[in-house]
């Protein structure tokens, strides 16, 4: 057997052993993720409930892109977020998490042309970092609604937008949902409070 033969044997011996071990580790991770999320949220006041696996709201717009996964369902109560789904994404370079506030949308149809709208922000050069201006761009009379809404702009702005990275609309017409998405942090009363005004906008949309 020659060198080249060996050093493929061992990668793929390697490639067996780790697959599983990754595996695992992303798992448990995902599972701690949640479970921190769901209490931090009872901490800040939100009423909360943990979905068992396997609910239909794992699969809301995970076909979008490859290796993602639904680490589990967190419901909230009396809310205009249905729910919130953690989510992790795979690659090569690891695995990042992330947060899909969940809004049930009745007046959106697979017969409505609707665009996904991201917020932007601009922030100053000489503050830090802090943001100073944002504005949303995407479906047209969404970011219209969100960007006349001046108590979200405040609230936003007051607060730190650093964990949250970015935040995107995703409508999903076929289940009848709509996605906020953010990037996995525990969200300030503040932050959750603005998500909940952005879900408000949404459900009249």
């Amino acid at each position: 057997m020659d060198w080249n033969s060996i050093i493929s044997l061992i990668f793929a011996i390697l490639v067996v052993i780790a697959f599983p071990l990754a595996f695992r580790r992303r798992k448990k991770a995902g599972h701690q993720k949640r479970e921190k999320l769901c209490q931090h949220l009872e901490e800040i006041g939100v009423r909360v409930s943990l979905i068992e696996k396997g609910s239909e709201k794992e699969k809301i717009g995970l076909r979008r892109a490859w290796g993602q996964r639904s680490e589990g369902i967190i419901a909230l109560e009396d809310r205009n977020i249905d729910s919130i789904n953690v989510i992790s994404v795979a690659s090569q370079y690891g695995t990042n998490y992330f947060l899909d506030y969940l809004v049930k949308s009745p007046n959106i149809t697979t017969n409505r042309t609707l665009k996904k709208t991201r917020l932007t922000v601009k922030k100053s050069l000489f503050l830090w970092g802090k943001a100073v201006a944002m504005e949303w761009k995407g479906d047209k009379s969404l970011a219209q609604s969100l960007n006349f809404d001046y108590i979200l702009k405040d609230k936003l702005l007051q607060s730190n937008l650093n964990p949250l990275r970015s935040v995107w609309l995703f409508p999903e017409p076929k289940q009848g949902y709509t996605r906020i998405r953010t990037a996995y942090s525990l969200p300030s009363p503040e932050i959750f409070g603005a998500m909940d005004i952005i879900a408000r906008h949404i459900k009249s949309w």
